[in-house]
């Protein structure tokens, strides 16, 4: 059966690449387009990762990534922030709220798949 990666990203294009780039590793695919949508999303779809942009609209990854933690069926799935936003600070505040990796954009997409492939070979 193959690993289920839920995108969340309110920008077309990188939505667009990011599923092109998933599911030509043969990963099961579902699209959320804002911080609402994510988490109804994580709870029906039960992905084994979320690549997780930390600016969408009606909550931030940051608050989606924190609800994810907080919740104890959802807590053993990865998340990989992923931002435009590199500062230390806001690096530090993701990991902090339990983000497994803080990838920012532009990225490298040899280097994306190659983070979550590691991410899905630990155990949960």
């Amino acid at each position: 059966m193959p690993h289920r990666i839920l995108i969340a990203d309110d920008e077309p294009n990188i939505v667009a690449s990011l599923e092109f780039l998933m599911r030509r590793c043969d990963y099961e695919v579902c699209v959320a387009r804002d911080g609402d949508e994510a988490l109804q999303l994580a709870e029906t779809f039960r992905p084994d990762l979320v690549l997780l942009d930390v600016m969408m609209p009606r909550r931030s990854g940051f608050e989606v990534c924190r609800l994810l933690r907080e919740n104890p069926a959802l807590r053993p799935m990865r998340i990989v922030m992923l931002s435009a936003r590199g500062r230390d600070v806001e690096v530090g505040k993701g990991l902090a709220l339990g983000a497994d990796a803080y990838v920012t954009k532009p990225f490298s997409t040899k280097e994306l798949v190659a983070k979550v492939r590691e991410l899905l070979l630990q155990p949960a």
